[in-house]
């Protein structure tokens, strides 16, 4: 079968360059990278300020690399130079601005189809993100606004008086991150953190107490207005602020259909059910990076886990490198 890949990789992320490169270490030699983004690292490209630190070590949570790749502290810059260079590859095929629609798996072989039409692999790695997709609030943002209502952090000017709206882990950083030269608000909308890990739980905790930032719980937005180019937050008890800029915080949408076209078993978030080896319901069907976990993971986690896929599929322990 000419067209067949011994393995095929869904997504351009860390967790899909680690796989398609452990894949080569290890040995396969079709390998087919497909990422429906112009480029890989979407996300980080996208998402991350100019000379913003990259950690191996995200959130103060030590990771031991384990596999044949390597991975560092650094810059946005250098991160994405080191990712293009480990894509430097003869042995792997990449495929841009092409979308995965679902992976099928009949008779030992899988289907992955995408309106350039399908591909065939004996395993497939799935390592797409949440973050090309945030979630949005439910009412309307008006269009007159576009330019100071976001949803990450990298369009703020400084001195500037923000609302963070949002209860999750990004919600806090970006608050934390925004209160050195900035006036900022966290809106949650819950009575208290919930979902948020120890190391931001401390951090939020702290700077509400020095009055470096203000918290304001419990309170829900019923509505949004241009106010003469600032925006007006109208709330639910009545009261309103006004701020030169908001940020939605409010998390990314995972890709539930696919999830469920590709005949996975989910949890009870709506999540792949996996094993030990990542390996979902379906066999030999993988999942990598973020999506592993309910509040995602790190950029170093990802490509641990792109090693320990292909240890369970080689039945290598460590590859031929």
């Amino acid at each position: 079968m000419k067209n067949l890949y011994d393995i095929i990789i869904v997504g351009g992320g860390p967790g899909g360059i680690a796989s398609a490169v452990e894949a080569s270490i290890f040995g396969l030699e079709k390998i087919l990278f497909i990422e429906k983004g112009e480029n890989h690292s979407q996300t980080i490209r996208q998402y991350y300020k100019d000379a913003k630190r990259v950690d191996k070590d995200w959130q103060g949570q030590s990771v031991d690399m384990e596999g044949n790749i390597e991975f560092f502290d650094g810059t946005k810059e250098s991160t994405l130079e080191y990712f293009e260079l480990l894509l430097d590859n003869e042995n792997i095929d990449t495929v841009f601005n092409c979308e995965v629609d679902r992976v099928v798996k009949e008779n030992d072989l899988f289907t992955v189809t995408t309106p350039q039409g399908s591909f065939t692999a004996k395993n497939v790695i799935v390592s797409i993100g949440r973050m090309g997709k945030p979630n949005k609030p439910s009412y309307k943002i008006p269009p007159s606004l576009k330019q100071v209502v976001n949803f990450n952090p990298y369009e703020c000017r400084g001195r500037e008086k923000i609302l963070v709206v949002g209860g999750g882990d990004s919600a806090v950083e970006y608050a934390c991150q925004l209160s050195c030269d900035n006036n900022v608000t966290l809106s949650y909308r819950r009575e208290s953190f919930n979902r948020i890990n120890d190391i931001n739980l401390e951090m939020v905790e702290r700077y509400d107490q020095e009055e470096r930032l203000r918290v304001r719980y419990g309170i829900d937005i019923d509505s949004i207005e241009n106010e003469k180019g600032k925006v007006k937050v109208n709330y639910n008890n009545g009261f309103y602020t006004i701020y030169d800029r908001v940020i939605y915080a409010l998390g990314g949408t995972t890709p539930v259909d696919f999830f469920r076209k590709s005949n996975m078993v989910l949890d009870e978030h709506d999540l792949p059910v996996i094993n030990e080896k990542f390996e979902t319901s379906v066999k030999g069907l993988y999942i990598a990076g973020d999506i592993v976990y309910k509040s995602g993971g790190s950029i170093a986690m990802a490509i641990n886990h792109a090693y320990h896929i292909l240890q369970d599929i080689t039945g290598e322990k460590g590859g031929l490198a």
